[in-house]
């Protein structure tokens, strides 16, 4: 008899529907009765009950004591391979693998108002977008519903609707008869709003929950039979249940569980036209709670398709940005049949970021972009944790301090011109480097390193000391090998590739000389095994901005492996060009999807971004943006505010510029390292999704805003007019407020 320990707090698992459900969390877990059986080529031990099997577990790695899942979450670890999904009618409009990724966004005027909201569905609809989303939150609304209908097909717009539901089973029961679509949060559609309190339940008090669930849900599920609608089950990861959180954590788990609740009603009553969504404000637990979801439908032999979105992604480019990350992220895969960009902008300005991420997955779905075919061993798909590179060590006899060229948390580095050099006040200040009577220095949010592809010439006195005051400060200057070797600049560190490692030429270089490798990631392994010999600064995994057939997430991912494989730790830099002319949301969303794809996995050490005659200051903030929604390196506020809809109870998009313009400033000091504001229109989701920020300020009635900490309501019923004034007296109150500083 095999007997192994699974980790603490494993979720359990057991059958239920010819497929996978959890079981209470447990701390510890002893698993007896392990039968070895092989698959593909490889071990794996079966935990069963007395009467069934229940999963599949694997070692952790080759040797590990840990027993992890044995999951499917896409069709192809090595390439992008749409995965295959039934189709969901929504009105007239196909949503599945089989058809194009779909567009959608929300309205924002007050639903009631039939006017208004027609306008801006047809706005929306003239915008390119395929749905609509409208709130329905009460009685009023739903009647209102018929109006918009009847006014939109008579104005020849039969761009599908869908009705967003909270906490109205009768309302959606109404509004059924008239839109295409229901949208159901399962957090809230049947349980009693949240108080966010730790509840005990057994196994039958749990059992009744469920039968009440069904009670409550059945009526919806048949009557969109009967009318021929579709139906959204869309998890919030900000408005999970007491239950549900208290029975399986504020967790991806507990996300997956709560739609798989309601999924399993409209299975049972023979309904499949739905959909999936699992959204939350932090993007890396958006993407695991899509993974986890799909590995449990793999798991399940379920197909059913999968709406994408970041909730609460904030505006500009900050929420292209997280939108990038998580919707990019899953693209890469082959997931997602339609998404949503949620900024806090008119709707409209939602669709563009919408199509380019739309384009980004289908073309990497057509080429079916990837690498050759290989074993991925080590990479964690449903939690986070990060591999951190080994960070540069002062050797003996180092003239500089090399330990500041990269950051711990994630570093930054920017392309810098001979003709930057030619002002060196700017450039530093371009950096983001502090000045001291003109002499540069690091601040929170400089510049970690710098490539310098062409070096100043040797009699250029004031270019090089320019680059020495930056190496004097622990700045790291990359150059190539050629420059080096022609017009060698003190301390520099030295960009090779593997040709030029192998031919040995990089050995004319003085001994002591730092290297940094650019590597591509799809090399033979027996080119990368020259890596084993080599002690470089950094890894630059690179590919053209020409490659057409390579993925770069992909050919990163195999790098990853292979250094995993031969317990190599440099630290590994995500270098990406774009080609000349660029726009400027494909070069976020291109960035995000690209890198955030491996950072979301902790496969990262920092960005190298080159965009020819791009802004310097725009590739720097997006370099540092990138890695603060990758959850790696905060140099400023962070915002989590919704992007409005009709149940907004005020002015969000004004609010949140007011909001921003006076505390935008707070990360400016090292105490203040983290700040996360959240800044929420209405109720339904706000608690939750400020799990991860520090302050909220949330539209509580019409003209009232109540104040959290967190998750706790601190202060309610505040007037708008000094809510403001309010949230920044109760940071003051919190010890997190500084003064903004005053610029030289």
């Amino acid at each position: 008899m095999a007997t192994g320990t699974l980790p603490t707090s494993f979720v359990g698992l057991k059958n239920k529907d010819n497929g996978l459900s959890f079981t209470k969390s447990v701390d510890f877990v002893k698993v007896c009765d392990l039968p070895r059986v092989k698959s593909q080529k490889q071990k794996v031990l079966v935990v069963r009950n007395s009467s069934s099997e229940i999963a599949e577990f694997q070692a952790a790695s080759e040797g590990s004591p840990l027993l992890v899942p044995r999951q499917k979450y896409c069709e192809s670890v090595h390439k992008t391979v749409r995965r295959k999904t039934r189709t969901v009618m929504v009105g007239n409009v196909a949503i599945g693998s089989e058809h194009p990724i779909r567009i959608q966004t929300m309205t924002t005027s007050d639903t009631k108002d039939v006017a208004a909201t027609v306008e801006e569905v047809m706005r929306i609809a003239d915008k390119g977008a395929d749905l609509v989303r409208i709130t329905v939150q009460g009685r009023k609304e739903a009647d209102a519903a018929f109006d918009i209908k009847n006014t939109l097909v008579q104005k020849n717009y039969n761009i599908p609707l869908v009705a967003d539901i909270h906490f109205a089973p009768a309302v959606a029961l109404r509004v059924a008869e008239c839109f295409d679509k229901i949208r159901v949060n399962p957090g809230n559609f049947a349980d009693r709003r949240a108080q966010f309190e730790q509840l005990e339940y057994t196994e039958d008090d749990y059992q009744k929950e469920l039968e009440h669930i069904e009670k409550v849900f059945t009526p919806l599920v048949e009557k969109c039979k009967k009318y021929g609608r579709a139906m959204r089950i869309g998890t919030n990861h900000g408005s999970l249940s007491d239950r549900i959180m208290s029975y399986y954590g504020d967790s991806p788990r507990g996300m997956v569980e709560s739609a798989f609740e309601f999924a399993r009603i409209c299975r049972k009553l023979d309904f499949h036209n739905f959909v999936f969504s699992m959204k939350a404000s932090n993007p890396v637990i958006m993407v695991q709670a899509y993974r986890l979801l799909l590995s449990e439908m793999y798991a399940a032999g379920w197909d059913y398709p999968l709406h994408l979105g970041v909730t609460e992604a904030g505006e500009g480019e900050d929420g292209r940005m997280k939108s990038a990350i998580g919707i990019g992220t899953l693209l890469q895969d082959g997931l997602g049949d339609t998404i949503r960009v949620s900024l806090t902008e008119p709707p409209e300005l939602e669709i563009d970021p919408c199509r380019r991420l739309a384009q980004l997955g289908t073309k990497a779905a057509n080429l079916q972009l990837g690498v050759a075919p290989f074993e991925e061993k080590h990479r964690r798909y449903f939690d986070f944790q990060r591999r951190s590179g080994q960070l540069p060590l002062q050797k003996e006899g180092d003239e500089v301090d090399y330990r500041g060229v990269l950051h711990r948390d994630g570093s930054v580095l920017m392309s810098v011109s001979l003709d930057q050099l030619k002002t060196p006040e700017l450039l530093y200040k371009s950096l983001a480097a502090k000045l001291v009577v003109g002499m540069p220095f690091k601040d929170l949010a400089t510049v970690d390193s710098i490539l310098v592809r062409e070096l100043p010439p040797l009699d250029d006195i004031d270019a090089r000391l320019a680059l020495k005051r930056l190496i004097d400060v622990s700045m790291g200057v990359l150059t190539p090998l050629s420059e080096q070797l022609t017009k060698p600049l003190p301390n520099a560190i030295v960009v090779v590739n593997l040709k030029e490692l192998s031919s040995g030429a990089y050995k004319l270089l003085p001994e002591g000389t730092r290297l940094a490798v650019s590597v591509r990631g799809d090399e033979p392994y027996e080119e990368l095994d020259i890596l084993k010999d080599v002690d470089a600064v950094m890894l630059l995994h690179h590919l053209p901005s020409t490659e057409e057939k390579v993925s770069r997430v992909h050919a990163a991912r195999r790098l990853f492996d292979y250094l995993e494989d031969n317990a190599l730790t440099f630290p590994v830099i995500h270098h990406i060009e774009f080609q000349e002319g660029v726009h400027r949301d494909d070069l976020v969303i291109g960035a995000g999807s690209n890198a955030g794809a491996l950072l979301v996995d902790g496969l990262g050490d920092g960005l190298l971004l080159e965009a020819p005659a791009q802004d310097f200051d725009f590739l720097r903030n997006t370099s540092f943006n990138l890695l603060q929604g990758c959850r790696m390196r905060n140099t400023k506020t962070e915002y989590v505010s919704c992007p409005s809809c009709g149940r907004t109870l005020f002015d969000l998009q004004e609010i949140s510029a007011e909001i921003r313009e006076k505390t935008s400033h707070l990360p400016g000091v090292s105490v203040i390292f983290n700040t996360r504001i959240a800044i929420m229109g209405c109720i339904v989701n706000g608690p939750g999704e400020m799990a991860d920020a520090d302050f909220g300020y949330v539209g509580g009635a019409p003209g009232k805003i109540d104040l959290y900490v967190g998750k706790t309501v601190v202060k309610r019923g505040i007037e708008q007019a000094t809510a403001t004034d309010a949230l920044i007296q109760l940071i003051k109150d919190h010890g997190r407020w500084v003064e903004p500083e005053v610029e030289e």
